[in-house]
């Protein structure tokens, strides 16, 4: 009988004992590889969405129109969406934040990389590559050394990462790729996103914009960068992958950690403070996600999409397959199950707040515009979002406090102490 009920609960099955008491249900170790699995599924879609990108850029280069633009902007909302999902398992497991920065730091100060309006500025007191504008000079200058940039590679763009320390200084990732598709959104919180012309990589007679070849050699490096970087993420899940077989070495409930602080590190400080009441605070568009594309409704809707998707221990692949397994919600059933109940409905609350901004911005009120100051019904949609995310966190910290299990959720002066914040 002990093997028998051993075995369903590592189906994920929670009994009652003869006294009423709930059984363990799934054991950790195998909550954390259907969580391995998962994971895994996830960042291999980012990597084949993002090779779609590669394609469709390589078209692009090849024959510049308004076609083929279109078709690698939207294969880079596309590629989105996967690694979106994905974002839940960064705080928890620090081989996966170690390389974050590689394809999704953000935001970025794009006279790095290109030609910006004459608002943007020529130089800023925190970030002296405010300007450097790599595109238009073959030479730089990084501190006291001179930097031969006549060639655009991948040790060059790889060495500007956040060259001088500066956060800001993204020079790789999607969001580089995203600024180099689509230009500088000088709208504001009115209507339209960027809107750089396909002639900017015209070579020979027709470019806009100067220096069109070298813009070209900077799009295909990042590109391939990120095609490159996103492999890496997905290396750490394989089965001897670093992130994979660090969570193996660990053992009994405490073991599920991991899991919980990156659910409540994202609900929290990432995705509801720094990304989400920051911008509102401020009304400002430049504190949006993704900026240039006006794609920011969708990389936050899938970010919720991809925490409930690890709660439940079940993802629906790009290709239509399902990767399931034991899950935490199946864990925390059994041996929380009043705080596991609450927490699966504010997971399901989330994404339906969510939804709702996800279908507003859908039917034309971009998320910049919802986050306009004096746009008092788009501000509460986004203020419903992150309200719905800090109780989704407080259902997580009640879970864990039931399962005995200790986490550190990520704070935000945002949410924590908007007095501090300034523009």
């Amino acid at each position: 009988m002990s093997k028998l009920i051993a075995a369903l609960a590592g189906a994920g099955i929670a009994l009652l004992s003869a006294g009423g008491a709930f059984a363990e249900g799934p054991a950790p170790k195998d909550v954390l590889k259907t969580y391995s699995d998962v994971a895994l599924a996830m960042y291999s879609d980012a990597v084949s969405s993002a090779k779609t990108l590669q394609g469709k850029v390589d078209a692009f280069l090849k024959d510049p129109t308004d076609a083929t633009l279109k078709d690698a902007r939207d294969a880079w909302k596309a590629a989105r969406a996967p690694y979106q999902q994905t974002e839940g398992f960064r705080f928890g497991n620090k081989s996966v934040d170690d390389l974050e920065g590689t394809v999704n730091a953000w935001p970025l100060d794009e006279g790095l990389i290109d030609y910006v309006d004459a608002k943007y500025g020529d130089s800023s007191d925190e970030n002296p590559y405010y300007a450097a504008n790599v595109i238009a000079n073959p030479k730089l200058k990084i501190g006291r050394k001179a930097i031969d940039a006549t060639k655009i590679n991948a040790k060059l763009l790889n060495s500007l990462q956040e060259v001088g320390e500066v956060e800001s200084n993204v020079a790789i990732g999607y969001h580089a790729v995203e600024f180099l598709l689509w230009g500088q959104d000088l709208n504001g919180t009115g209507p339209g996103a960027g809107n750089r012309p396909a002639t900017d990589y015209v070579q020979g007679d027709g470019c806009t914009n100067k220096n069109c070849d070298r813009r070209a050699q900077y799009l295909k490096v990042a590109t391939d960068l990120l095609v490159k970087d996103l492999g890496a993420m997905e290396a750490l899940w394989t089965p001897k992958g670093k992130a994979r077989v660090a969570l193996q070495k660990k053992k009994g409930a405490s073991s599920l950690a991991p899991i919980f602080t990156g659910l409540g590190s994202l609900s929290y400080g990432e995705l509801g403070g720094e990304r989400m009441k920051l911008g509102l605070i401020l009304h400002d568009p430049e504190e949006e996600h993704d900026c240039f594309s006006d794609n920011t409704h969708n990389s936050h809707y899938y970010d919720i999409v991809g925490m409930k998707e690890i709660w439940e221990g079940k993802y629906t692949r790009l290709d239509g397959s399902t990767v399931e397994g034991p899950s935490p919600k199946a864990y925390a059933e059994a041996n929380a199950p009043e705080e596991a109940k609450r927490l699966d409905e504010l997971f399901a609350a989330t994404l339906a707040k969510a939804q709702v901004m996800k279908d507003r911005a859908d039917g034309g009120e971009a998320y910049d515009q919802q986050i306009g100051e004096g746009n008092a019904e788009g501000n509460k949609v986004v203020q419903d979002v992150i309200d719905a995310l800090v109780a989704q966190t407080r259902g997580i910290e009640a879970t864990v406090a039931k399962l005995g299990v200790k986490i550190s959720v990520e704070g935000s002066d945002s949410l924590d102490a908007p007095e501090k914040v300034t523009q």
